[in-house]
This record gives C-alpha cells, sequence and structure tokens, in this order.
C-alpha cells in the first residue's frame, strides 16, 4: 500500500512539475515579449523625441524668420512715413506759399 501511495504521489509530483514547466515556459515567452514591447518602446521615445527636437528647431527657425520679415517690414513702413511725411511737408510748405501770395493779392488791393 506504501507503494501505490508512493506511486501515486510521484504521479501527482510529475503532473505538477510538468504544470510548473509549462507555467515557467509561458513565463518567459510573455518576458521575452515584454522584452520586445519595451524596446519598440524605447524605440518609439527616442523617434519621438527626435520628432520633437526637430519641430522644435522647424519652429524657432520659422518664428526668427517671421521676425525678420516683421522687422523688413517695419522698416519699410517707417521709409514710406518717412516719404509721406516728406511730402505732406512740401505741400504744406506749398501751400503756405499759395495762402501768403494770395494774402499779398488782397493786401495789394486794398
Amino acid at each position: 500500500m506504501a507503494g501505490d501511495d508512493l506511486e501515486e504521489r510521484v504521479s501527482a509530483l510529475e503532473d505538477q512539475v510538468r504544470d510548473l514547466a509549462g507555467r515557467v515556459r509561458s513565463s518567459e515567452q510573455d518576458a521575452a515579449a515584454a522584452r520586445v514591447l519595451a524596446g519598440a518602446a524605447d524605440r518609439d521615445v527616442t523617434e519621438f523625441h527626435t520628432e520633437l527636437r526637430d519641430f522644435r528647431q522647424a519652429t524657432t527657425a520659422s518664428f526668427n524668420a517671421m521676425r525678420e520679415d516683421f522687422v523688413d517690414l517695419r522698416e519699410h513702413v517707417d521709409r514710406g512715413f518717412t516719404e509721406v511725411r516728406g511730402k505732406l511737408d512740401a505741400a504744406a510748405g506749398g501751400q503756405q506759399r499759395i495762402a501768403d501770395l494770395i494774402q499779398t493779392l488782397i493786401d495789394q488791393e486794398r
């Protein structure tokens, strides 16, 4: 009877070892898959970081170009205003000359 009990116990232990071996293989496969996923995630993060850095550099370059355009535009507008101011001053001087001539004619008529 002890032999039969021993045989059952050994058989049960063998079943448990087979079960545990299967679970270990499954855990090993899960760990390998997790390593693959972690590697892919690491590559994705690195790629995202690179893309973000490139985007930041492109955005900075774009803003710098716009700033230069605005500086150029401001200089152009300032020159335009200076020209217009000169023309208005000249026109005012001409109008003043006309007003003076008219006043001279009025004064002569009196």
